[in-house]
């Protein structure tokens, strides 16, 4: 009986880590134009977020002159130039001041400041309207 033996012999080639440079071979700038592509974006998200605070910053305003409004109507004083008073100057030139005759409630309509001159105009408005034992 014969035994045949098989001899291999390995060779170990050395391969160079990969570094920081090699890594990302072919990849130059992605990250530039990847920012590029991003901001306009960006901007656009908060240019809009800051239009919706601007619109919540109005409607909080008309609803703080109507209040103020509705409280000088119970203690018998003006209350559209109450209203008004408690507006912020630069609202108080669009705003509408309504007082109902009926019940006494005033509602304010003020419009709401625009970052871009383009956009339409948008009012917001608040009603509010006390009783006796209200104030």
């Amino acid at each position: 009986m014969r035994t045949t033996r098989a001899h291999f012999v390995f060779r170990v080639v050395g391969v160079p880590p990969k570094s920081a440079d090699n890594a990302s071979h072919g990849e130059k700038g992605t990250a530039s134009v990847e920012l590029v592509a991003a901001v306009p974006f960006l901007l656009l998200a908060l240019a809009a977020a800051a239009q919706i605070a601007l619109a919540g910053q109005a409607l909080w305003s008309a609803s703080v002159a109507a209040r103020a409004g509705a409280r000088a109507a119970l203690v018998g004083a003006d209350p559209k130039a109450a209203a008004r008073q408690a507006l912020p100057a630069a609202m108080r030139d669009g705003a509408v001041v309504e007082e109902e005759e009926d019940d006494g409630a005033v509602s304010v309509k003020v419009p709401v400041p625009t970052l871009l001159p383009r956009l339409p105009e948008v009012k917001v408005d608040a009603r509010s309207g006390l009783g006796e034992g209200d104030g």
